[in-house]
């Protein structure tokens, strides 16, 4: 049996791995792993069930038994919703961000997530967008993207999309919050954020969204997965 292709897609928050993985998962026909949505989840559910996330044994306990579903939308977004509740704006917040780095920094849990980001891969294909895809969860894959940028750029891409969609926010507290979970996301015990050392690394700072996916199209179609 031929086994189903993956293609990972790693990098730290704001460097556009996930618009990246969105296109290419849309543009191939493939399924799409958003694996730090399940991160976010576990952080945002900690919150609703009252869960300290210095509490790693009942975190731990929430990610075993998380009660979370993906769906498409009308308008081709992706809906999440826990024990059936919409978080999607949520786990969306810096909060959310805080959240999913914190409780991504503690082992059980990513033991407890491993196996269900590993069910997602099925025909025709995966695209898996995270941080630890090429060098954990999906060490095999044939092809690995680890994209970057610098932590002022990626600040100013999450200070211009909060404010289009109406929200408050600090730039430099934007800037402090991306530096912290750098720092806490590169230095963890535990899967830390490093490139696979076979992946193809694409510095996205000063390019367009448009000449980053060609670049990641070209090196696909050559690769002979598309």
């Amino acid at each position: 049996m031929t086994p189903v292709p993956v293609i990972t897609v790693d990098g730290p928050s704001g460097a556009g791995k996930g618009t990246i993985s969105h296109m290419l998962a849309e543009h191939l026909g493939w399924h799409l792993l958003d694996s730090g949505a399940l991160y976010r989840v576990t952080g945002q559910a900690c919150l609703i069930e009252g869960v300290s996330w210095d509490d790693h044994p009942a975190v731990t306990e929430v990610a075993r038994h998380l009660d979370v579903r993906f769906q498409v939308d009308e308008h081709g977004e992706v809906r999440v919703a826990y024990k059936g509740q919409d978080v999607s704006a949520a786990i969306r917040t810096e909060e959310g961000g805080r959240g999913a780095s914190t409780v991504a920094a503690i082992p059980s849990v990513r033991d407890a997530l491993l196996a269900r980001q590993r069910d997602f891969l099925q025909p025709p294909g995966l695209v898996a967008d995270g941080r630890d895809m090429g060098t954990v969860v999906f060490p095999a894959a044939p092809l690995k993207f680890f994209l970057t940028a610098s932590a002022a750029e990626r600040a100013e891409r999450r200070y211009k999309q909060l404010i289009s969609k109406g929200g408050s926010v600090s730039l430099a507290r934007l800037l402090k919050d991306i530096e912290e979970r750098d720092e806490r996301d590169s230095t963890r015990t535990v899967s830390p954020l490093v490139p696979a050392k076979d992946a193809i690394v694409i510095d996205s700072t000063a390019t367009p969204i448009e000449e980053v996916f060609g670049q990641v199209l070209q090196a696909v179609t050559e690769s002979g997965l598309a």
